[in-house]
């Protein structure tokens, strides 16, 4: 297995593998079209897949994004979605991922990467609580603990204040929960 750009050709396998990360039923076709329409709108910055032989087994994306700091606007970089096919999960591949998408997006000079996600997944693989550096969450739907960022070498101390999404992740209702399962997450204090 081999991590790679991700081609136009590779279309319809990402979206097969991003639908069944995140559920055929469930949120699947949702992550599946603010793919699209981050691609769309010129928002994806990089698209990187883990490829066996030919077979799409994993995807990861980082957008364009913004912190509005006091000084000024600050472009950053959103990874969303990553998704591993349920019968490659648990190999790796996720976390092979992550860290090509961070050294992807530490080459292009980006000073953060954030994301909304487990805690302690992603504190394994580089990520921390964004909140405890001054940042802001967009929304008051994702839990605290979820919202996190990856500082890189490019980012400076006055680079902090809210995390702005660019549309697609609106349009699609694809920002942090909703009841019940918001109430349950905030109710548990491990999240």
């Amino acid at each position: 297995m081999h991590i790679r750009p991700s081609r136009p050709d590779d279309a319809a396998a990402v979206d097969d593998v991003v639908a069944r990360a995140f559920g055929e039923e469930e949120e699947g076709p949702t992550i599946v079209r603010l793919l699209g329409l981050l691609a769309d709108g010129g928002h994806r910055v990089a698209g990187l897949v883990a490829d066996d032989g030919g077979t799409v087994l994993g995807h990861v994306q980082l957008s364009r994004s913004w912190v509005d700091a006091r000084e000024r606007l600050v472009d950053v970089l959103v990874l969303s979605p990553l998704s591993v096919h349920p019968d490659a999960q648990g190999r790796g591949i996720g976390t092979a991922l992550v860290a090509a998408a961070l050294g992807h997006a530490a080459a292009l000079r980006a000073p953060a990467v954030f994301l909304e996600g487990a805690p302690a997944y992603y504190g394994a693989r580089g990520f921390v609580g964004a909140s405890a550096h001054g940042f802001v969450r967009p929304s008051v739907r994702i839990p605290d603990a979820a919202f996190q960022v990856a500082l890189l070498d490019a980012h400076e101390p006055w680079m902090t204040g809210a995390l702005v999404y660019c549309d697609p992740f609106w349009v699609t209702d694809a920002v942090g929960l909703r009841d019940p399962l918001l109430g349950q997450i905030q109710d548990d204090p491990v999240c």
